[in-house]
């Protein structure tokens, strides 16, 4: 069995963080997303994974390297324009072949393994076996609607949902999905959608499986789905100080938290569970839970909890609370100093800011 990850598209909802990097290799609690995929493909025992990237950029090939690191091997398909999940499937013929795969979103959040899946695909003979996951807002995904146990139909993002179920990121098919690939037509959007494929297998007479993911799965299309998944990440983990860490006496260390390499603190609170990456320095600062601090970040005088700081940022001096937010790379929140004492802004395309008076 292969798999076939999918790491393209704009990230138009991510931006302004989307203007300078690719959406799956934003870290949560310190991993680029795409790591967690790559590593549940790998835990599943699959050896020969293909990932799907934008063809105009070599960033994901360089940062994710030839896989050697999580014992798999890699090969990396490129794609011209985001044109669809079921693009995504087509343009992979030639490297999966005749063998089943699993088709796994590489912005997808997913915790409990999918082996208990593939051994449930297998088993059954299925051509297709999908995971669904109960949603606030299944409006935003494609959705399934069942009768008597069996999915009937699949339609992507209804304004009126035939249930509170979404098809989750993680698809398993045989070959037959590249013919329900080449049989289906472009939607309003412009694109081949997935549901529409799942539905003509649906149609045709295929079997069609599907079970209910019990532990967690997040989309993380937005950036409130980045910070919750953040959250539960960070909740599973278990603590841990790694090599050179230091730690003065008047530093309170709390709950669950993860020191890693070369990490300062000094003069701090740190309420886990919190991640402060390598060389970071953290003085006079509090860190609240749900806080995950990227490698080579400078925190001083300050209060951050529940964010996600990524790398070589400055955060000092701030007299405000730091809540809810993401700051990307190399951004510097800074006191004012001088007269007139503003505020003062250099803010990217489609970024927001929110002010407490």
């Amino acid at each position: 069995m292969k798999a076939l990850i999918a790491s393209g598209g704009r990230g138009t909802r991510l931006r302004p963080l989307t203007h300078t990097q690719n959406k799956h290799l934003i870290p949560i609690a310190n991993k680029p997303m795409l790591h967690y995929a790559i590593e549940t493909v790998a835990e599943a025992g699959i050896k020969e994974i293909g990932i799907v990237h934008n063809a105009d950029s070599d960033e994901v090939p360089k940062a994710i390297g030839d896989g050697s690191r999580w014992g798999v091997k890699i090969t990396y398909i490129p794609q011209e324009a985001p044109l669809g999940l079921a693009h995504v499937v087509l343009i992979a013929e030639d490297f999966i072949g005749d063998d089943k795969f699993v088709f796994y979103l590489g912005d997808n959040m997913f915790v409990g393994g999918i082996k208990k899946f593939v051994e449930e695909f297998e088993k059954n003979h299925y051509n297709c076996f999908l995971t669904l996951a109960k949603v606030k807002d299944p409006q935003r995904f494609g959705v399934p609607e069942i009768v008597d146990g069996k999915i009937v139909r699949i339609e992507e993002k209804p304004k009126t949902p035939k249930s509170n179920f979404a098809v989750a990121g993680i698809y398993f098919y045989d070959s037959s999905i590249f013919e329900a690939v080449k049989n289906i037509k472009p939607s309003w959007r412009g694109e081949l959608e997935i549901s529409d494929a799942h539905t003509y297998l649906i149609e045709k007479g295929y079997k069609v499986g599907y079970a209910e993911i019990t532990g967690w799965w997040k989309d993380t299309g937005k950036p409130e789905d980045l910070l919750e998944a953040n959250r539960l990440v960070l909740d599973s983990l278990e603590a841990r100080i790694e090599e050179n860490v230091e730690v003065d006496q008047s530093t309170k260390i709390e709950g669950k938290v993860i020191l890693e390499r070369g990490a300062k603190v000094k003069n701090s609170i740190i309420r886990g569970p919190a991640i402060i990456g390598k060389s970071c320095i953290i003085e006079g600062s509090y860190i609240g839970p749900y806080t995950s601090i990227d490698e080579g970040s400078f925190v001083l005088n300050s209060e951050i909890e529940y964010s996600i700081v990524m790398k070589n940022c400055k955060i000092l001096n701030v007299g405000i609370r730091i809540e809810s937010s993401l700051l990307g790379n190399d951004v510097e929140i800074v006191e004012a100093v001088g007269k007139p004492r503003v505020h003062k802004f250099m803010i990217g395309d489609q970024s927001r800011i929110e002010i407490a008076w």
